[in-house]
């Protein structure tokens, strides 16, 4: 890990330029005058046999649907791209679109380089070929000779832990042996550029972990350009020095990783009606507030209140922190202070918390709430947000800190004696 390390976007010699892409889809509805049953219709076939009666007319109509619209962006060489956004907002249309699998609609791509893709469960594998003929027909769809081949076999059957199942049908593989024999095909043989979907999330956490190892060796080490797609923003912002937020088949722009979840956490839309959001079938959240704007190492007080719609016995209730991409931070655990466990129609609950020198680094977090009443047990995500801002300096000597990418998700409170002596 480069401390402190600059990347720059100042594309020179791109290996990936997308100029004005758009993708359009025409859709179908199909909609009748008015609703029959089972027994109409019937009662109308029968009647069609001796009457030349009106039919049931159906109306046709279509629309046009575009899932990309004017997008524009370069990637480098070696880049790490990651590819956010809802679902819906035409991540898998562009991958699509770059692995040559679409057409696009209007717009010009220009690749420098082999593509290997890796975008759905069996993509480029023929269900009747065993997992070896799999391999070598891949590698001779990216141009590669056999002996190119046989020099990585041994590596891709022993990343796929796939060596018992080598010489069967492919298409009675599960999907996650599929899938890390996909992978392992892809990242091994050598294309110029890698592009996974969410594809990976099949697989078990111990492989997940290995593909992503394996995406970061093949990028710093060999030069190859990755773009992957996931809703794991903390596997992209493990993976990934850069991104790409899409919206609605627009993009915002190609920023650095940690701008680009920026972007995409604070675009979500959170319910701010919280004095009517109901918490469970009897407790209503009736305000929450974050006072001040805290820092990093400072003071917090979260005042919040719940009112009590009908009777009730509450169990246990927890305030959950989370950061931007979705890890928990911290919990704040109220049943030791809950001395009535039953509450009464009509009681307004007051709580009032203060979080001494709250040890988080400087970013986007969220609240929630885990609860439990003699009616109910839930999660309760995203009720409110707040920003922490960086640890105010001590001294006028202030140093400025390294990236957030490179200092982990907690903020240390810590002293430190230097000593020089002679020996």
């Amino acid at each position: 890990m480069a401390l402190g390390k600059s990347i720059s976007f100042k594309m020179s010699n791109p290996i990936i330029k997308v100029e004005n892409l758009s993708k359009s889809y025409i859709i179908g509805h199909e909609s009748r005058e008015r609703y029959t049953t089972l027994r109409d219709q019937m009662t109308q076939k029968a009647k069609s046999w001796f009457s030349f009666g009106t039919k049931e007319k159906i109306k046709h109509t279509t629309e046009e649907f575009w899932a990309l619209k004017d997008i524009n962006f370069e990637i480098n060489k070696g880049d790490r791209v990651g590819i956010i956004g809802r679902n819906g907002a035409g991540k898998s249309t562009l991958l699509k679109i770059l692995s040559r699998i679409t057409e696009p609609t209007t717009g010009k791509i220009t690749i420098g380089g082999r593509v290997a893709s890796l975008l759905e469960v069996g993509t480029g594998f023929h269900p009747e070929l065993t997992g070896r003929e799999n391999i070598f027909l891949n590698g001779a769809i990216l141009g590669m000779s056999r002996v190119e081949i046989r020099k990585k076999f041994d590596e891709i059957v022993d990343f796929a832990e796939v060596e018992k199942f080598l010489d069967t049908p492919v298409k009675r593989y599960s999907s996650g042996m599929y899938v890390r024999l996909a992978f392992a095909v892809a990242a091994h043989l050598e294309p110029e550029i890698l592009i996974v979907d969410e594809v990976l999330a099949v697989g078990d956490a111990l492989f997940q972990k290995k593909c992503l190892g394996k995406m970061e060796d093949v990028s710093k080490n060999e030069g190859r350009t990755v773009l992957f797609v996931s809703h794991n923003l903390s596997a992209i912002r493990t993976l990934c020095n850069s991104g790409i937020y899409l919206t609605d088949g627009k993009t915002i722009g190609k920023e650095i990783i940690n701008t680009t979840i920026h972007n995409y956490n604070s675009s979500v839309q959170i319910n701010t009606s919280l004095k009517s959001h109901l918490l469970v079938g009897s407790l209503i959240l009736k305000s929450i507030e974050i006072k001040d704007s805290p820092s990093s190492l400072s003071n917090v007080t979260i005042k919040f209140s719940l009112y009590v719609e009908n009777d009730t016995v509450l169990n246990s209730l927890v305030m959950l922190i989370y950061n931007n991409i979705g890890q928990r931070m911290a919990i704040l655990d109220f049943r030791d202070k809950i001395k009535i466990k039953e509450f009464l129609k009509g009681q307004v609950i007051y709580f009032t918390n203060v979080i001494n020198k709250i040890p988080i680094i400087e970013g986007d977090y969220s609240i929630g709430f885990y609860i439990s009443t003699d009616q109910k047990t839930m999660n309760i995500l995203e009720l409110a947000r707040f920003t922490v801002s960086p640890k105010k300096p001590e001294t006028e000597t202030y140093i400025i800190p390294y990236d957030v990418s490179n200092r982990g998700l907690i903020e240390l409170e810590y002293k430190t004696d230097i000593t020089v002596e002679y020996d």
